[in-house]
């Protein structure tokens, strides 16, 4: 199942995502915009791992001042999706 998420409050435009048949893991992730380096990381470090295991290591992480990141969206954009 392949997703697309629009961020809020960073500086990814979009989370591109896709979930096993049972929805139970992340099989890839892609983000267009924010810093790519540190973004195609993070994808490669999630990439096959299961859905409650990422939102639990990257859920409430934040970027500087803002309240939230890039990695605190992919955990919103993965609970709305599961």
């Amino acid at each position: 199942m392949t997703y697309s998420y629009v961020p809020q409050g960073v500086c990814a435009k979009r989370i591109d995502f896709e979930l096993s048949d049972d929805g139970k893991t992340l099989e890839s992730v892609e983000f267009m915009g924010g810093c790519p380096g540190n973004l195609q990381a993070i994808s490669k470090l999630v990439k096959g791992m299961p859905v409650e295991t990422v939102i639990e290591l990257l859920e409430g992480n934040t970027c500087g001042k803002k309240g939230t990141s890039c990695t605190d969206q992919l955990t919103k954009a993965l609970r709305a999706a599961v």
